[in-house]
């Protein structure tokens, strides 16, 4: 007999770890799930738990797996057109239905020695383990076990029942995940939580306005790394889509200082060379001073030196946005023909958090996006504004483009013409590194704009108020206003003899 060294008497099997079907919940659990292992997945009803259930079988399919559906909630019928309605097949899926249990419960009389829901309990088990030592299936889902809880009548029946079929498919080397609603949490449901190797909680909250707010969380799964907290999902045509809270800390790397140009040699001199790369800009102003068009000032430039940018609208169309663009001797449209400038009208009564974070760091990672204009953080707010901790979220995305070298140019509009509050409907100055001012002001019976820099985190930068003027050209932007006194009031007294102001075209 070969002698065994100490270190293998404590050797564990190298344990496989399969997909889901749903990526980005593989990307939260660092891979997928332990194969041959029990899985809960709990949730609201209407959260997809069996949209969820479907794409796991369907990941098997697709890997020429054995997978098994038992129903004993929704008939073929139900699953069949929610498998259409994402265009599924599930040819590949082993179906088996269990008649209702209303409809095969027979009166106390039809059994003289036992109670129907003994008998009725037995007999659904029995006919599961039927099935599976037939087909012998890698993966299984059991939709649902509330209609276990009903005929076990008891607790400790329950949990012995949820126990033994725990252990049946570990000896079958299969891979279980069991559907369950969230509607009571009672020592039932904490059974279950108790038994399962992991428990995914899938959860639908209704909002003020709009489609309702789908969240997952990871209540606990032994064994494996896996990213805590809230993760926003949809359900959309092809299932359900998962997006992994972002956290910048998963993507420090090296930064390179870099001034980024604006193309306008009077602008970057009055920001003292011009925006750091990876920083964050916030441009103030009341509506209609130009805010937009100066983001879209370092859009242009950007794509003319060849880099990607993206811009995401919450306020405007996408048509108003090029119309106006364009109006300005700025042609956008090219870009994005061409898949270097992503242009996205966002939708505020869909719209999530998470799902926005996600779409960003799409295009900074895929489609390399060196500048994101987010116009305005007002309709950012306003999308969302029964989110708690949004400010955290905008935080960490803005850590997030830092690290990746992105240059951010965030929107927001203050209030009244003149915009004499200093911020608006929030103070997100504290994120930015650099706060741009722009504002409406008189001067010889007519109405000017003049633009300043009030902070530059990475640098120095001119303390000079200016004048800017929108024309079909494009930006202009004056000398500094030295003989005017007041400017940021509106309404400025004139000191010199000849106004330094920009002539008309």
């Amino acid at each position: 007999m070969a002698d065994v060294k100490p270190a293998d008497r404590h050797a564990h099997p190298v344990t496989k770890t399969i997909s889901t079907g749903i990526a980005g919940l593989d990307h939260i659990l660092g891979g997928g799930l332990t194969a041959n292992r029990l899985y809960l997945i709990e949730g609201d009803p209407g959260a997809g738990k069996t949209t969820a259930g479907l794409q796991f079988l369907l990941e098997g399919a697709k890997n020429r797996e054995r997978v098994l559906y038992v129903t004993l909630s929704e008939t073929a019928a139900e699953l069949t057109e929610v498998a259409e309605s994402h265009g599924w097949d599930l040819s590949g899926i082993d179906l088996m239905e269990l008649e209702a249990l209303a409809e095969r419960l027979r009166e106390d009389a039809d059994y003289t020695v036992y109670h129907p829901s003994d008998v009725e309990l037995g007999e659904t088990l029995q006919r599961i383990r039927t099935e599976v030592d037939r087909l012998n299936p890698s993966r299984v889902v059991l939709d649902s076990v509330s209609e276990l809880k009903v005929l076990s009548q008891s607790q400790p029946r329950y949990r012995r029942e949820i126990l033994a079929l725990k252990q049946f498919f570990a000896r079958k080397q299969c891979t279980v995940v069991v559907l369950d609603d969230l509607g009571t949490q009672d020592a039932a449901h904490q059974q279950s939580q108790s038994i399962a190797h992991g428990v995914i909680r899938m959860e639908r909250r209704s909002r003020e306005y709009g489609s309702p707010r789908r969240q997952l969380q990871i209540v606990k799964m032994r064994g494996l790394k896996f990213r805590d907290g809230y993760h926003d999902f949809t359900i959309e045509t092809g299932g359900v889509r998962v997006y992994p809270r972002l956290s910048a800390a998963e993507h420090v790397k090296e930064h390179r200082k870099q001034e980024i140009l604006s193309g306008i040699a009077e602008l970057d001199q009055l920001l003292g060379g011009g925006l750091d790369r990876g920083s964050s800009s916030l441009v103030i102003g009341p509506a209609g001073c130009g805010k937009t068009t100066l983001c879209s000032q370092y859009v242009m430039a950007a794509l003319e030196r060849g880099e990607s940018a993206a811009c995401y609208l919450f306020e405007e169309s996408v048509n108003t946005f090029l119309d106006r663009a364009s109006g300005m001797n700025m042609h956008f449209l090219p870009y994005i023909k061409s898949g270097k400038l992503i242009l996205q009208q966002s939708d505020p009564a869909e719209l999530s958090p998470g799902e926005f974070a996600y779409a960003v760091k799409d295009a900074v990672e895929r489609e390399q996006a060196r500048v994101i204009v987010i116009d305005s953080i007002n309709g950012y707010l306003n999308a969302m504004p029964s989110e708690n901790f949004l400010l955290i979220h905008l935080r960490e995305l803005l850590t997030y483009l830092s690290q990746q070298d992105v240059l951010t140019l965030l929107i927001l509009s203050q209030h009244g013409m003149v915009g004499r509050e200093p911020f608006g409907p929030i103070d997100v100055s504290f994120l930015a590194d650099t706060v741009i001012l722009l504002r409406f002001f008189e001067a010889f019976s007519q109405v000017r704009m003049a633009i300043s820099i009030v902070k530059k985190r990475l640098g120095a930068h001119e303390h000079n108020l200016r004048e800017l003027r929108l024309t079909s050209q494009g930006i202009s932007i004056g000398a500094p206003l030295a003989e005017f006194e007041g400017v940021l009031t509106g309404v400025p007294k004139f000191l010199g003899s000849k106004p330094p102001l920009i002539a008309e075209e």
